[in-house]
């Protein structure tokens, strides 16, 4: 699963073809045992994270919005797509 962007040991993934599970676009994050999918709106879809990491994957997604989209758009065509800067 290709990396979008890691920060505070949250690691942001996406896959190629994957808008067949949730219906919608959406990323995957990895956080000390912890797995969820997260739409780029920023709706926690599956999994679970802790509170505050939510909330810091939420701020990120919200903060990178057009790049989390352009990089669905790739992704689904199964096209390559650029990471995205952490949070900072």
């Amino acid at each position: 699963m290709p990396e979008l962007s890691r920060f505070y040991n949250i690691v942001i993934q996406m896959l190629y073809s994957d808008n067949g599970q949730h219906h919608k676009p959406h990323f995957h994050v990895f956080y000390a045992g912890y797995k969820a999918s997260v739409g780029i709106d920023g709706e926690l879809l599956a999994g679970s994270l802790p509170l505050k990491q939510l909330k810091l994957v939420q701020a990120w997604a919200a903060i990178h919005e057009d790049e989390l989209y352009e990089a669905w758009n790739n992704a689904v065509r199964n096209i390559p797509f650029n990471k995205i800067a952490p949070l900072q």
